[in-house]
């Protein structure tokens, strides 16, 4: 088995949200990418998304870097849907990804940087152009809108914006990446490439 197809394996068989179609979409569009520049994601809860984006970085010469302050978002918090009570540190009383998402990225500890910070703290100091661009953050508006204006101008012209749970439907999903993906659509700087499931693909041209 060749290094890439054991981190696509091992992102298939880690914890979180993303349906394997999407994943693999998403590992293709890094893939993909033809301008230079690291790939970035925002969001990374316990590092699935973070090995497909792997996989990519070491067939491409790329480097991967994770921004999520491991806290975890709204619906992560107890008395919410998707709370895990096991992940709440005991000392602090706050939910704490951090160590499930080291074990996850394990195998890719080379080609993965984890920042620990909240994106906008972040961003004011990041000035690489990125060529890819996953925003899977906290699905709020105001938190969606604020990772978009803190991070989208920083993808470089020919690189590659992906949004993740982008619903048309509000029964189907949360608005605010849906948000994200039309605004960004509506600006003109961008086209639109092909995408799977919730995963939406755009092209930045200026």
């Amino acid at each position: 088995m060749s290094r890439t197809e054991e981190l696509l394996a091992a992102a298939a068989a880690a914890p979180g949200f993303m349906p394997a179609d999407e994943g693999l979409a998403l590992y293709a569009a890094a893939r993909a990418v033809p301008v230079p520049g690291p790939l970035l994601e925002i969001g990374s809860w316990m590092g699935k998304s973070a090995l497909y984006l792997a996989a990519a970085a070491h067939e491409t010469g790329r480097q991967v870097v994770t921004v999520d302050h491991h806290r975890g978002s709204e619906e992560h918090q107890p008395g919410w849907e998707y709370h895990q009570p096991e992940l709440v540190d005991a000392a602090t009383g706050q939910l704490d990804t951090l160590p499930s998402f080291r074990a996850t990225v394990h195998p890719a500890e080379d080609l993965v940087v984890a920042v620990v910070a909240r994106s906008e703290t972040l961003a004011p100091l990041w000035s690489t152009p990125l060529a890819l661009l996953f925003l899977d953050g906290s699905h709020t508006e105001e938190s969606a809108r604020r990772d978009q204006d803190a991070w989208v101008a920083k993808l470089a012209v020919g690189g590659t914006l992906a949004v993740h749970d982008v619903f048309p439907d509000p029964a189907d999903g949360g608005q605010a990446p849906f948000g994200v993906y039309t605004r960004v659509l509506a600006s003109g700087d961008f086209t639109e490439l092909p995408g799977t499931g919730s995963l939406r693909v755009l092209r930045r041209d200026r």
